[in-house]
């Protein structure tokens, strides 16, 4: 009976003090200093409406009012870094060969047509910019610009590279980077702790089971930004007919189970941004607005814009 209430009356305790915590996580927890808050970032500049990662598109985004450009590096086979998604060029440039395996002077142009990730059955056509940049271009052309940098392999050239650049540029401020590979995550993080890393897929995995154990509230996290997909898109990009019962039970599952208002007040409460993933109309943007997102990224930032103006979303305090 004693070791009864005993276990009963410690049981509780924990339940109380996670729920409490949860709410007020200052209480334990000093909240991370934030440089800039984001709602509006524009994915590889806004891939729906200029071609991907060109300054074309990050120009059109950044005059639009974008709060943050997203883009993806990798590094020549001089070592420069450029601003490219994928790694071998044939879906963007049609040519069969990889970025590393070229100088910088002689990377193809993109196609004129390239189609859009997150948008089912869409292309994007290039107006007069098909270039891929380099990085130091969308630093000095934006030096105000808050700026999220996937980096794409794991290459501790690029990494040390990249961290160069940011500090020559003095945008540790205004830069956060990193991967779904929590090994190029740990290196971001070693390279130069002053920026700002993202939550890796190994990483968000913990977040979820400290969050679903009650445990979350005592953990420090290192982490200043979760950057996570809203799984139910799935069912938009793909033809319905295609998908299985079990795919969208998977989808409908992992949709429960992280896309949780509680996770994302508590995280924005330590001073940790959420960023939701790639989302491209209204209903999606509204959905994760009002499940506390700090920010929405999209393809389409003047879609975006408008959803924003039109409901007066403010950024969070």
């Amino acid at each position: 009976m004693c070791a009864a209430v005993y276990v009963l009356s410690t049981v509780t305790g924990y339940v109380l003090s996670s729920a409490l915590l949860m709410k007020c996580p200052s209480l334990l927890h000093r909240k991370k200093r934030e440089t800039f808050r984001s709602r509006h970032i524009s994915h590889r500049g806004g891939a729906g409406e200029n071609l991907e990662n060109t300054m074309a598109a990050f120009k059109h985004a950044v005059d639009l009012g974008t709060d943050m450009l997203e883009l993806d590096c990798h590094m020549t086979k001089d070592e420069q870094v450029v601003v490219s998604h994928d790694a071998h060029l044939r879906r963007s440039t049609g040519i069969n060969t990889y970025v590393s395996d070229v100088v910088y002077a002689e990377l193809p142009p993109y196609l004129c047509k390239l189609g859009v990730t997150f948008q089912r059955e869409c292309f994007c056509e290039a107006g007069e910019d098909q270039y891929i940049p380099l990085l130091k271009d969308v630093f000095e052309a934006f030096p105000n610009t808050p700026i999220n940098i996937d980096i794409k392999v794991n290459n501790d050239t690029l990494i040390k590279k990249v961290s160069e650049l940011v500090v020559k540029y003095n945008r540790e401020h205004l830069t956060v980077w990193g991967n779904a590979s929590n090994q190029i995550v740990k290196k971001c993080y070693k390279e130069n702790p002053r920026i700002p890393v993202l939550f890796s897929l190994p990483r968000v995995l913990q977040l979820l089971g400290l969050f679903y154990t009650g445990l979350l509230p005592f953990i420090p996290l290192k982490e200043q930004f979760l950057e996570i997909p809203m799984p139910s898109i799935i069912t938009k990009l793909r033809d319905p007919s295609r998908i299985s019962r079990s795919q969208r039970l998977i989808t409908w599952l992992a949709d429960r189970l992280l896309m949780r208002k509680a996770l994302f007040d508590h995280l924005t409460a330590r001073g940790i941004q959420v960023y939701v993933w790639v989302l491209n109309d209204e209903e999606d943007f509204q959905r994760a607005f009002d499940l506390g997102a700090t920010g929405v990224m999209t393809d389409f930032p003047t879609k975006l814009k408008d959803f924003i103006d039109k409901n007066g979303i403010t950024k969070p305090q």
